[in-house]
């Protein structure tokens, strides 16, 4: 059996990095190998969102994610309780964002 090594990272965060962008809209488009994840933000009485920060992933990598915001709002939720969504079940299974078309290009909902 070969024995699997787990490799470590080091890992730099610069002082714009570390700031942080803040967000409150994802959009999420995807082809057969990518993931695109646009965070952007909305303020009150502005017509416009601006796309902060684009994020492309492959698949794999996309559902490694799910795997880890899964875990850690279940850590989150057991420490501090329940997070509520407004808006309930109809805010969850409405689609935001873009969707591909047909032949495979983004278009806007």
């Amino acid at each position: 059996m070969q024995e699997i090594r787990q490799q470590q990272i080091n890992i730099e965060l610069g002082e714009k990095e570390a700031e942080g962008i803040y967000a409150n809209l994802v959009m999420i488009a995807h082809s057969p190998t990518e993931m695109i994840i646009d965070f952007a933000r909305v303020m009150p009485r502005m017509p416009k969102a601006r796309v902060q920060s684009r994020i492309i992933m492959t698949p794999m990598h996309a559902k490694m994610l799910l795997q880890a915001l899964t875990e850690n709002i279940k850590k989150f939720e057991k420490q501090y309780g329940e997070i509520k969504l407004h808006g309930g079940a109809q805010m969850q299974a409405k689609n935001i964002g873009f969707e591909p078309n047909f032949n495979g290009e983004e278009q806007e909902k």
